[in-house]
């Protein structure tokens, strides 16, 4: 644990697991007359931080939405730069993960992906298979509208074969086919940016998450903010309905 997380005292309970909405990269670039593409750089480098920060609270769950569904329309040059961003870090830091207990997951399609990067990811996600420390997960064409969808048309599916029925379908049946089977729900969800909304992520896992939004672009991201997060997360009281 850094000298920053352990000089900071919480009472309550640390989430277990926190999922961030990176958003800001395009507009930290406006504000500087950078073009969006180094946005995106310096925003990979908050992704390291939260990494970082999330290992100093011994967060046992990050997920990071990195590219929505809706991306794709996008300039060709910028989604091009993102995938090779991805592309870069895949190569790179893979056996830092590794080294430090990091279990990588990526959720969402990946049929558009290009075909090399598809490639690294299934790679990273083997290599790190066994890895318990922290479960990175990242959204990468990701959609929550799409992966309800889906894992209805996969439960339809055994209904119409036979190996389920109507009754057997409940909530915890729905689950286990969604993307993110096997993780709890996030606890809390951070935005950056300055915006107050979802943008189709995690729609069913979110629903007694607690929320927190910051004006910081993402690029700017830090530690400290990442610490701000958590305090205000362990001063809330979480109800659950009751």
């Amino acid at each position: 644990m850094t000298n920053l997380a352990a000089e900071i005292e919480f009472s309550g309970i640390k989430p277990l697991h926190v999922a961030i909405i990176m958003d800001g990269n395009g507009r930290w670039a406006n504000e500087r007359g950078l073009p969006r593409t180094m946005g995106h750089r310096e925003g990979a480098k908050a992704v390291s931080r939260a990494i970082e920060s999330a290992l100093d609270h011994e967060i046992k769950y990050l997920t990071l939405f990195g590219f929505s569904r809706e991306n794709w329309s996008r300039s060709p040059s910028e989604v091009s730069a993102i995938m090779g961003l991805l592309r870069l870090h895949l190569m790179q830091d893979v056996d830092k993960l590794k080294n430090e207990g990091i279990a990588i997951r990526f959720i969402g399609g990946r049929d558009k992906l290009p075909a090399d990067v598809r490639d690294l990811i299934e790679k990273s996600e083997q290599e790190t298979a066994n890895n318990q420390r922290l479960y990175l997960t990242l959204a990468v064409d990701y959609g929550g509208r799409q992966e309800l969808t889906d894992a209805a048309r996969r439960l339809a599916k055994l209904v119409l074969e036979g190996e389920k029925s109507l009754k057997d379908i409940d909530e915890f049946l729905f689950s286990q086919h969604l993307a993110t089977y096997g993780m709890p729900d996030p606890d809390l969800i951070i935005r950056t940016s300055g915006e107050q909304r979802v943008s189709n992520f995690l729609l069913w896992q979110m629903a007694y998450s607690e929320f927190w939004f910051t004006n910081v672009h993402w690029p700017d991201f830090s530690k400290k903010t990442f610490d701000e997060a958590v305090r205000i997360f362990q001063r809330r009281e979480r109800r659950f309905g009751s």
